[in-house]
Protein backbone atom coordinates (compact mmCIF):
# COMPACT_ATOMS: atom_id res chain seq x y z
CA UNK A 1 0.00 0.00 0.00
CA UNK A 2 1.27 3.48 -0.87
CA UNK A 3 0.15 7.08 -0.50
CA UNK A 4 -1.81 7.92 -3.63
CA UNK A 5 -2.88 11.49 -3.01
CA UNK A 6 -2.61 14.29 -0.48
CA UNK A 7 -4.70 17.42 -0.07
CA UNK A 8 -3.74 20.32 2.23
CA UNK A 9 -5.71 23.34 3.37
CA UNK A 10 -4.04 26.15 5.38
CA UNK A 11 -1.06 23.91 6.14
CA UNK A 12 2.07 26.05 6.55
CA UNK A 13 3.04 27.35 3.06
CA UNK A 14 0.02 25.77 1.42
CA UNK A 15 -3.29 27.58 1.44
CA UNK A 16 -4.80 24.94 -0.83
CA UNK A 17 -3.05 22.16 -2.69
CA UNK A 18 -3.97 18.75 -4.00
CA UNK A 19 -1.61 16.38 -5.79
CA UNK A 20 -1.39 12.71 -6.76
CA UNK A 21 1.76 10.84 -5.76
CA UNK A 22 3.73 8.00 -7.30
CA UNK A 23 5.89 5.25 -5.86
CA UNK A 24 8.92 7.51 -6.21
CA UNK A 25 8.52 11.31 -6.01
CA UNK A 26 11.05 14.11 -6.40
CA UNK A 27 9.93 17.36 -4.74
CA UNK A 28 11.62 20.39 -6.29
CA UNK A 29 11.34 24.08 -5.55
CA UNK A 30 13.18 27.26 -4.62
CA UNK A 31 14.55 27.85 -1.14
CA UNK A 32 11.71 28.48 1.36
CA UNK A 33 9.08 27.29 -1.12
CA UNK A 34 7.84 24.68 1.35
CA UNK A 35 9.47 21.39 0.38
CA UNK A 36 10.13 20.43 4.01
CA UNK A 37 6.71 21.74 5.06
CA UNK A 38 5.03 19.58 2.44
CA UNK A 39 6.50 16.34 3.76
CA UNK A 40 6.01 17.55 7.34
CA UNK A 41 2.26 17.14 6.81
CA UNK A 42 2.92 13.40 6.62
CA UNK A 43 5.19 13.51 9.65
CA UNK A 44 2.37 15.32 11.44
CA UNK A 45 -0.06 12.47 10.75
CA UNK A 46 2.64 10.04 11.85
CA UNK A 47 3.04 11.92 15.13
CA UNK A 48 -0.71 11.61 15.71
CA UNK A 49 -0.80 7.89 14.93
CA UNK A 50 2.33 6.76 16.77
CA UNK A 51 2.43 5.43 20.32
CA UNK A 52 2.64 8.24 22.91
CA UNK A 53 1.65 10.65 20.17
CA UNK A 54 -1.71 12.24 19.42
CA UNK A 55 -3.16 15.41 17.92
CA UNK A 56 -2.29 17.76 20.79
CA UNK A 57 1.26 16.37 20.92
CA UNK A 58 1.76 16.75 17.16
CA UNK A 59 0.63 20.39 17.26
CA UNK A 60 2.72 21.27 20.32
CA UNK A 61 5.82 19.71 18.75
CA UNK A 62 5.48 22.27 15.97
CA UNK A 63 5.13 25.26 18.29
CA UNK A 64 1.34 25.48 18.33
CA UNK A 65 -1.31 26.01 15.69
CA UNK A 66 -0.13 29.54 14.84
CA UNK A 67 3.13 28.04 13.55
CA UNK A 68 1.19 25.56 11.43
CA UNK A 69 -1.55 27.74 9.94
CA UNK A 70 -0.80 29.21 6.51
CA UNK A 71 0.00 32.93 6.55
CA UNK A 72 -2.16 33.31 3.47
CA UNK A 73 -5.22 32.02 5.36
CA UNK A 74 -8.02 34.57 5.50
CA UNK A 75 -11.62 34.00 6.61
CA UNK A 76 -11.09 30.26 6.69
CA UNK A 77 -8.66 29.60 9.55
CA UNK A 78 -9.14 25.86 9.99
CA UNK A 79 -6.43 23.42 8.92
CA UNK A 80 -7.11 20.17 7.11
CA UNK A 81 -5.15 17.24 5.73
CA UNK A 82 -6.63 14.53 3.52
CA UNK A 83 -4.76 11.47 2.28
CA UNK A 84 -5.74 8.60 0.02
CA UNK A 85 -4.04 5.21 0.18
CA UNK A 86 -4.09 2.50 -2.47
CA UNK A 87 -2.38 -0.35 -4.22
CA UNK A 88 1.00 0.13 -5.87
CA UNK A 89 1.11 -0.22 -9.67
CA UNK A 90 -2.67 0.10 -9.77
CA UNK A 91 -5.39 2.74 -9.89
CA UNK A 92 -7.17 0.95 -7.04
CA UNK A 93 -7.72 3.10 -3.95
CA UNK A 94 -8.33 1.57 -0.54
CA UNK A 95 -8.71 4.35 2.02
CA UNK A 96 -9.34 8.06 2.44
CA UNK A 97 -8.55 9.74 5.76
CA UNK A 98 -9.58 13.35 6.42
CA UNK A 99 -8.76 15.52 9.44
CA UNK A 100 -9.89 19.12 9.95
CA UNK A 101 -9.06 21.04 13.12
CA UNK A 102 -8.87 24.54 14.55
CA UNK A 103 -7.75 26.47 17.62
CA UNK A 104 -9.50 26.85 20.96
CA UNK A 105 -8.39 28.47 24.20
CA UNK A 106 -5.97 31.28 24.81
CA UNK A 107 -5.66 33.81 27.64
CA UNK A 108 -6.23 32.04 30.95
CA UNK A 109 -7.52 29.00 29.11
CA UNK A 110 -5.02 26.46 27.80
CA UNK A 111 -4.35 26.84 24.10
CA UNK A 112 -5.33 23.63 22.31
CA UNK A 113 -6.83 22.40 19.06
CA UNK A 114 -10.23 20.83 18.49
CA UNK A 115 -11.42 18.56 15.72
CA UNK A 116 -13.96 20.04 13.31
CA UNK A 117 -14.17 16.89 11.24
CA UNK A 118 -12.56 13.46 11.10
CA UNK A 119 -13.62 10.85 8.58
CA UNK A 120 -12.52 7.53 7.11
CA UNK A 121 -13.87 6.23 3.81
CA UNK A 122 -13.31 2.63 2.72
CA UNK A 123 -13.22 2.27 -1.05
CA UNK A 124 -13.44 -1.50 -0.63
CA UNK A 125 -16.67 -1.31 1.37
CA UNK A 126 -17.80 1.82 -0.50
CA UNK A 127 -18.88 3.55 2.70
CA UNK A 128 -17.72 5.76 5.54
CA UNK A 129 -16.42 3.85 8.54
CA UNK A 130 -16.07 7.08 10.53
CA UNK A 131 -17.70 10.49 10.32
CA UNK A 132 -17.12 12.88 13.19
CA UNK A 133 -18.37 16.43 12.76
CA UNK A 134 -18.11 19.07 15.48
CA UNK A 135 -21.68 20.33 15.03
CA UNK A 136 -23.16 16.84 15.12
CA UNK A 137 -21.04 15.95 18.15
CA UNK A 138 -22.81 18.61 20.20
CA UNK A 139 -25.99 16.53 19.89
CA UNK A 140 -24.22 13.25 20.59
CA UNK A 141 -23.88 12.33 24.25
CA UNK A 142 -20.80 10.23 23.49
CA UNK A 143 -18.97 13.32 22.18
CA UNK A 144 -18.14 16.63 23.83
CA UNK A 145 -15.47 19.30 23.53
CA UNK A 146 -12.95 17.21 25.45
CA UNK A 147 -13.44 14.11 23.28
CA UNK A 148 -12.98 16.26 20.17
CA UNK A 149 -9.43 17.03 21.28
CA UNK A 150 -8.42 13.47 20.39
CA UNK A 151 -8.56 11.76 17.02
CA UNK A 152 -9.92 8.26 16.58
CA UNK A 153 -6.71 7.62 14.66
CA UNK A 154 -4.69 7.77 17.87
CA UNK A 155 -7.08 5.61 19.93
CA UNK A 156 -6.63 1.79 19.58
CA UNK A 157 -10.17 1.07 20.72
CA UNK A 158 -11.62 3.50 18.21
CA UNK A 159 -9.55 2.71 15.11
CA UNK A 160 -10.07 -1.06 14.94
CA UNK A 161 -11.98 -0.89 11.65
CA UNK A 162 -9.30 1.19 9.94
CA UNK A 163 -6.16 0.23 11.82
CA UNK A 164 -4.45 -0.37 8.49
CA UNK A 165 -4.31 3.42 8.09
CA UNK A 166 -2.79 3.89 11.55
CA UNK A 167 -0.16 1.22 10.89
CA UNK A 168 0.74 2.78 7.54
CA UNK A 169 1.25 6.18 9.18
CA UNK A 170 3.22 4.75 12.11
CA UNK A 171 5.71 3.19 9.71
CA UNK A 172 6.49 6.43 7.88
CA UNK A 173 10.24 7.00 8.09
CA UNK A 174 11.85 10.43 7.95
CA UNK A 175 15.59 10.90 7.71
CA UNK A 176 17.82 13.93 7.42
CA UNK A 177 21.09 12.80 8.97
CA UNK A 178 23.12 15.64 10.46
CA UNK A 179 26.67 14.28 10.76
CA UNK A 180 27.54 16.40 13.80
CA UNK A 181 24.73 14.75 15.75
CA UNK A 182 25.83 11.23 14.81
CA UNK A 183 29.23 12.10 16.23
CA UNK A 184 27.58 13.11 19.53
CA UNK A 185 26.37 9.58 20.22
CA UNK A 186 28.35 9.22 23.43
CA UNK A 187 27.69 12.76 24.65
CA UNK A 188 25.23 13.97 27.27
CA UNK A 189 22.97 15.52 24.64
CA UNK A 190 21.72 12.12 23.51
CA UNK A 191 17.94 12.24 23.28
CA UNK A 192 17.05 8.57 23.64
CA UNK A 193 13.67 9.42 25.15
CA UNK A 194 12.57 11.26 22.00
CA UNK A 195 12.14 10.06 18.47
CA UNK A 196 15.20 10.83 16.42
CA UNK A 197 15.15 12.16 12.88
CA UNK A 198 18.57 13.69 12.55
CA UNK A 199 21.04 11.03 13.58
CA UNK A 200 21.82 11.72 17.23
CA UNK A 201 20.38 8.35 18.24
CA UNK A 202 21.23 6.58 15.00
CA UNK A 203 23.82 4.30 16.59
CA UNK A 204 21.60 3.48 19.55
CA UNK A 205 18.95 2.47 17.07
CA UNK A 206 21.42 0.04 15.52
CA UNK A 207 22.15 -1.34 18.98
CA UNK A 208 18.50 -2.27 19.52
CA UNK A 209 18.19 -3.92 16.15
CA UNK A 210 18.20 -7.70 15.75
CA UNK A 211 21.83 -8.69 15.08
CA UNK A 212 20.96 -10.87 12.08
CA UNK A 213 19.02 -8.04 10.43
CA UNK A 214 21.72 -5.49 11.28
CA UNK A 215 24.45 -7.70 9.77
CA UNK A 216 22.38 -8.21 6.62
CA UNK A 217 22.02 -4.44 6.26
CA UNK A 218 25.74 -3.90 6.76
CA UNK A 219 26.58 -6.43 4.05
CA UNK A 220 24.46 -4.47 1.58
CA UNK A 221 25.76 -1.10 2.79
CA UNK A 222 29.33 -2.31 2.44
CA UNK A 223 28.73 -3.20 -1.20
CA UNK A 224 27.70 0.40 -1.86
CA UNK A 225 30.41 2.04 0.25
CA UNK A 226 33.16 0.04 -1.42
CA UNK A 227 32.08 1.58 -4.71
CA UNK A 228 31.33 5.10 -3.46
CA UNK A 229 34.02 5.77 -0.82
CA UNK A 230 37.66 5.45 -1.93
CA UNK A 231 39.77 2.99 0.09
CA UNK A 232 36.92 2.02 2.45
CA UNK A 233 37.19 -1.74 2.71
CA UNK A 234 34.53 -2.64 5.25
CA UNK A 235 32.16 -1.00 7.72
CA UNK A 236 31.45 -2.63 11.10
CA UNK A 237 29.17 -2.03 14.05
CA UNK A 238 31.15 -2.24 17.32
CA UNK A 239 30.91 -1.28 20.99
CA UNK A 240 33.76 0.18 22.99
CA UNK A 241 34.80 -0.86 26.51
CA UNK A 242 32.08 1.36 27.97
CA UNK A 243 29.41 -0.27 25.85
CA UNK A 244 28.98 2.80 23.64
CA UNK A 245 28.06 1.86 20.03
CA UNK A 246 30.23 3.00 17.13
CA UNK A 247 30.59 2.67 13.40
CA UNK A 248 34.07 1.46 12.53
CA UNK A 249 35.52 1.34 9.05
CA UNK A 250 38.62 -0.39 7.82
CA UNK A 251 40.45 1.63 5.18
CA UNK A 252 43.03 0.20 2.80
CA UNK A 253 46.37 1.65 3.74
CA UNK A 254 50.08 1.21 3.14
CA UNK A 255 50.07 -0.92 6.30
CA UNK A 256 49.29 -4.57 5.61
CA UNK A 257 46.16 -4.58 7.81
CA UNK A 258 45.04 -1.12 6.80
CA UNK A 259 43.81 1.42 9.32
CA UNK A 260 40.58 1.81 11.28
CA UNK A 261 38.45 4.89 11.89
CA UNK A 262 35.24 5.49 13.82
CA UNK A 263 32.33 7.82 13.05
CA UNK A 264 34.04 10.77 14.76
CA UNK A 265 36.60 10.67 11.94
CA UNK A 266 34.23 9.97 9.04
CA UNK A 267 33.54 12.71 6.53
CA UNK A 268 30.12 14.38 6.55
CA UNK A 269 29.37 12.82 3.16
CA UNK A 270 30.21 9.31 4.36
CA UNK A 271 27.93 9.64 7.39
CA UNK A 272 25.04 11.00 5.32
CA UNK A 273 25.48 8.26 2.75
CA UNK A 274 25.42 5.58 5.46
CA UNK A 275 22.25 7.10 6.92
CA UNK A 276 20.63 7.29 3.48
CA UNK A 277 21.46 3.66 2.70
CA UNK A 278 20.27 2.48 6.10
CA UNK A 279 16.97 4.34 5.78
CA UNK A 280 16.22 2.80 2.40
CA UNK A 281 17.03 -0.69 3.62
CA UNK A 282 15.16 -0.43 6.91
CA UNK A 283 12.01 1.35 5.76
CA UNK A 284 8.83 -0.71 5.93
CA UNK A 285 6.66 1.66 3.94
CA UNK A 286 6.84 5.36 3.09
CA UNK A 287 10.19 7.07 3.54
CA UNK A 288 10.76 10.84 3.47
CA UNK A 289 14.25 12.05 2.58
CA UNK A 290 15.53 15.63 2.85
CA UNK A 291 18.05 16.56 0.16
CA UNK A 292 20.08 13.32 0.19
CA UNK A 293 22.62 14.94 -2.14
CA UNK A 294 24.10 17.19 0.58
CA UNK A 295 27.85 16.55 1.18
CA UNK A 296 27.96 13.89 -1.55
CA UNK A 297 30.04 13.92 -4.73
CA UNK A 298 27.99 14.65 -7.84
CA UNK A 299 28.94 11.23 -9.23
CA UNK A 300 27.28 9.53 -6.25
CA UNK A 301 24.27 11.86 -6.37
CA UNK A 302 23.65 10.91 -10.00
CA UNK A 303 23.20 7.27 -8.91
CA UNK A 304 20.60 7.97 -6.20
CA UNK A 305 17.44 7.68 -8.36
CA UNK A 306 18.58 4.39 -9.85
CA UNK A 307 19.54 3.01 -6.46
CA UNK A 308 16.12 3.89 -5.04
CA UNK A 309 14.46 2.03 -7.91
CA UNK A 310 16.73 -0.96 -7.29
CA UNK A 311 15.70 -1.09 -3.63
CA UNK A 312 12.02 -0.69 -4.50
CA UNK A 313 12.07 -3.49 -7.07
CA UNK A 314 13.87 -5.82 -4.69
CA UNK A 315 11.53 -5.01 -1.78
CA UNK A 316 8.43 -5.43 -3.95
CA UNK A 317 9.47 -8.96 -4.85
CA UNK A 318 10.22 -10.00 -1.26
CA UNK A 319 8.47 -7.88 1.38
CA UNK A 320 5.93 -5.71 -0.44
CA UNK A 321 5.83 -2.16 -1.74
CA UNK A 322 7.82 0.83 -0.54
CA UNK A 323 7.48 4.49 -1.43
CA UNK A 324 10.07 7.28 -1.42
CA UNK A 325 9.42 11.02 -1.35
CA UNK A 326 12.54 13.16 -1.46
CA UNK A 327 13.26 16.85 -1.66
CA UNK A 328 16.13 18.01 -3.82
CA UNK A 329 17.91 20.96 -5.45
CA UNK A 330 20.35 18.72 -7.29
CA UNK A 331 20.93 19.08 -11.03
CA UNK A 332 22.87 15.80 -11.09
CA UNK A 333 20.12 13.86 -9.33
CA UNK A 334 17.38 15.14 -11.64
CA UNK A 335 19.48 14.41 -14.75
CA UNK A 336 18.76 10.68 -14.43
CA UNK A 337 17.07 9.57 -17.66
CA UNK A 338 14.92 7.10 -15.73
CA UNK A 339 12.94 9.84 -13.98
CA UNK A 340 9.48 10.34 -15.41
CA UNK A 341 7.82 13.80 -15.49
CA UNK A 342 4.98 12.18 -13.54
CA UNK A 343 7.39 11.62 -10.63
CA UNK A 344 8.43 15.26 -10.22
CA UNK A 345 6.48 17.78 -8.14
CA UNK A 346 7.33 21.45 -8.64
CA UNK A 347 6.62 23.96 -5.86
CA UNK A 348 6.09 27.61 -6.68
CA UNK A 349 5.80 30.58 -4.28
CA UNK A 350 2.88 32.97 -4.79
CA UNK A 351 1.27 35.74 -2.72
CA UNK A 352 -1.56 33.30 -1.94
CA UNK A 353 0.74 30.54 -0.69
CA UNK A 354 2.75 27.81 -2.38
CA UNK A 355 1.32 25.86 -5.30
CA UNK A 356 2.39 22.33 -6.19
CA UNK A 357 2.04 20.64 -9.57
CA UNK A 358 3.33 17.59 -11.36
CA UNK A 359 5.55 18.75 -14.21
CA UNK A 360 3.76 16.24 -16.45
CA UNK A 361 0.75 18.59 -16.14
CA UNK A 362 2.77 21.69 -17.09
CA UNK A 363 2.75 22.13 -20.87
CA UNK A 364 5.79 24.40 -20.96
CA UNK A 365 7.92 21.93 -18.97
CA UNK A 366 6.63 18.87 -20.78
CA UNK A 367 7.50 20.49 -24.10
CA UNK A 368 11.14 20.92 -22.99
CA UNK A 369 11.36 17.29 -21.85
CA UNK A 370 9.69 16.03 -25.03
CA UNK A 371 12.29 17.97 -27.02
CA UNK A 372 14.99 15.74 -25.54
CA UNK A 373 16.18 17.77 -22.56
CA UNK A 374 16.57 16.21 -19.12
CA UNK A 375 14.24 16.81 -16.20
CA UNK A 376 17.02 18.87 -14.60
CA UNK A 377 17.36 21.13 -17.66
CA UNK A 378 13.59 21.63 -17.73
CA UNK A 379 12.96 22.19 -14.02
CA UNK A 380 16.00 23.63 -12.24
CA UNK A 381 15.83 27.00 -14.08
CA UNK A 382 12.25 27.38 -12.81
CA UNK A 383 13.40 27.15 -9.18
CA UNK A 384 16.05 29.84 -9.49
CA UNK A 385 15.29 33.20 -7.81
CA UNK A 386 14.33 35.65 -10.56
CA UNK A 387 16.86 38.34 -9.67
CA UNK A 388 19.70 36.14 -8.41
CA UNK A 389 22.06 37.38 -11.17
CA UNK A 390 22.06 40.84 -9.55
CA UNK A 391 23.47 39.49 -6.28
CA UNK A 392 27.04 39.99 -7.47
CA UNK A 393 26.27 43.56 -8.49
CA UNK A 394 24.97 44.78 -5.15
CA UNK A 395 26.57 47.90 -3.67
CA UNK A 396 27.18 47.13 -0.02
CA UNK A 397 28.18 49.81 2.44
CA UNK A 398 30.70 48.82 5.12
Amino acid sequence: MILKEIKLHNWKNFRDCEVALTERCFIVGANASGKSNFIDALRFLRDIAKQAGGLQYAVEERGGITKIRCLAARSSTNISITIELGEVDSEVKLWRYHLDFSHIGGGIRKSEVIINEESVFSYTAQKYLLQRVKGAAEKDESEDEDSLKYTYLEQPNANRKFREIQQFLQEIEYLNVIPQLVRETSSSVNTSMKEDYYGRNFLNRLTKMNATTRNAYFRKINQCLQVAVPQLKELHFVKDDMGVPHLEATYEHWRAKGSKQQEMQFSDGTLRLIGFLFALLDSKGLILLEEPEINLHSGIVAQIPGFISLIQRSRKQKTGSSQVLLTTHSYELLSDNGISPDEVLLLNNTHEGTTIRKISKMKEVKAVVDAGFSIAEAVIPLTKPKKIETMGQLKLDF
